[in-house]
């Protein structure tokens, strides 16, 4: 990666049971319906781990977000990146039309599958309650449990939603396994319980911690884009998308950060879609702008606006002109600056032979990477399609980073975009 580097060359694309533990807590719930509440300075928290919501979907797969839940209790698997003596959970109801009930949460280390390690479950409580109503469109943060956390530990979160919730407000491609289990099963150890599985999170936005080595820093970075950013095509449960990939190389130099990802797959810098997220105008303020402890945020997306509008695309958007996708990027870049914000610009990686490639999308490609490279737009640019992309062919991504379809990397491709970053321009 080189800071506004001039490099001539075309580029590519993307898309994207034991006894429960009641401990003090200092820390208030807090529900808001606000879309662009700064939390930077928020008492010392920062994020550990994320997840951009989404409204209920099923484009894709199977998934509960359209039925939501009943007397249901879900268990949801995350690894964070920063370290912590307290952590604490946001929730979400963003996309919900109704009020959301929580009727019970718990936090604990994960054991196996379903399962927690006995004597780590901690009751989780929202302004001192163990039950808590959200607004919908609202968001909530629970009270800080006294349970430590180090960098790259896995936690399980796990909701008891008594009454119906309707449609759910989730992130589709979770590349983890989340489980669900009829009754009340909040202090469940075991996983046994838990005989339904899916590979999306719900309601579940959120890991912040506080206290530590850390402490008081404000170094974190956020992942900010499509498919390739949310990881798809890397293996389950595995944690190998390119955020994370980063974070462990950060943490190997030494210079330890939280990446937090805010990719969803499918979604277009200037086009709503019905299954893939609000645009990113809209959702980078929501998402990003209010991410505690964040001082650098990596711009990859606009393969899902060039490549939306035509019949691969599973709800087709309008066309999207290079000069407009180029706006896009440019307000996201005053928006991250007006924060404080330094933000590495992304070239997009290959598309030749996926389902996205023709003349008329290559075209847009190589005149957006072009821009990408030259512009002087952002703080740093970082070349993700030269990292993947064949070197014999370089509009094609490398066969051995290629998952399959010619458009997301492999797990080994997801690692080559990770090295690709210039740790010093974070």
């Amino acid at each position: 990666m080189s800071t506004r580097t001039t490099v001539r060359r075309s580029a590519a694309a993307l898309l994207a049971a034991t006894t429960l533990t009641l401990l003090p807590t200092t820390a208030t719930a807090t529900a808001t319906t606000g879309t662009t509440a700064d939390r930077h300075t928020d008492g010392g928290w920062r994020g550990a781990w994320a997840a951009s919501p989404q409204s209920a979907a099923e484009s894709f797969s199977p998934n509960w977000s359209r039925q939501g839940f009943a007397d249901q209790t879900v268990r949801q698997v995350v690894r964070v990146t920063a370290s912590g003596t307290r952590n604490r959970i946001e929730l979400t109801n963003r996309y919900g039309t109704t009020p959301l009930r929580i009727t019970g949460a718990t936090v604990a280390r994960t054991a196996d599958g379903g399962a927690v390690e006995p004597g780590s479950v901690r009751r989780l409580l929202f302004g001192g309650r163990t039950s808590v109503t959200i607004p919908a469109g609202g968001t909530l943060r629970s009270d800080a449990a006294h349970l430590p956390v180090e960098a790259f530990e896995s936690l399980t979160v796990t909701l008891y939603l008594a009454g119906e919730t309707g449609p759910a407000t989730f992130h589709q491609f979770a590349t983890a396994t989340s489980y669900r289990a009829n009754g009340d099963h909040r202090a469940d150890v075991s996983g046994t319980a838990f005989g339904e599985s899916t590979d999306s999170w719900y309601y579940l936005s959120g890991v912040e911690v506080s206290g530590g080595r850390e402490a008081g820093r404000r170094n974190g970075i956020v992942a900010f884009g499509d498919s390739i950013t949310d990881g798809v095509g890397s293996t389950a449960n595995a944690n190998d998308r390119y955020p994370d990939e980063l974070a462990e190389r950060l943490a190997a130099a030494g210079r330890p950060r939280a990446v937090l990802n805010h990719g969803i797959g499918g979604n277009q810098v200037v086009n709503d879609t019905t299954w893939a997220g609000e645009k990113a105008l809209t959702r980078f303020r929501k998402d990003v702008l209010t991410e505690p402890g964040v001082r650098t945020v990596i711009l990859l997306e606009g393969i899902n606006d060039i490549g939306g509008s035509g019949p691969a695309f599973p709800d087709p958007t309008p066309e999207v002109s290079v000069d407009r996708l180029i706006a896009g990027h440019l307000t996201l870049v005053r928006e991250a600056h007006a924060k404080g914000l330094k933000v590495i610009g992304a070239t997009l990686t290959p598309i030749e032979g996926s389902f996205y490639d023709s003349p008329e999308n290559e075209a847009k490609r190589t005149a957006f990477n072009e821009w990408v490279r030259t512009s002087a737009a952002y703080d740093a640019v970082v070349d993700f399609d030269r990292a993947v992309a064949d070197p014999a062919h370089p509009d094609r991504i490398l066969p051995a980073y290629d998952a399959g379809d010619h458009l997301h990397p492999s797990d080994a491709g997801y690692a080559a975009l990770a090295r690709a970053l210039d740790l010093d321009e974070l």
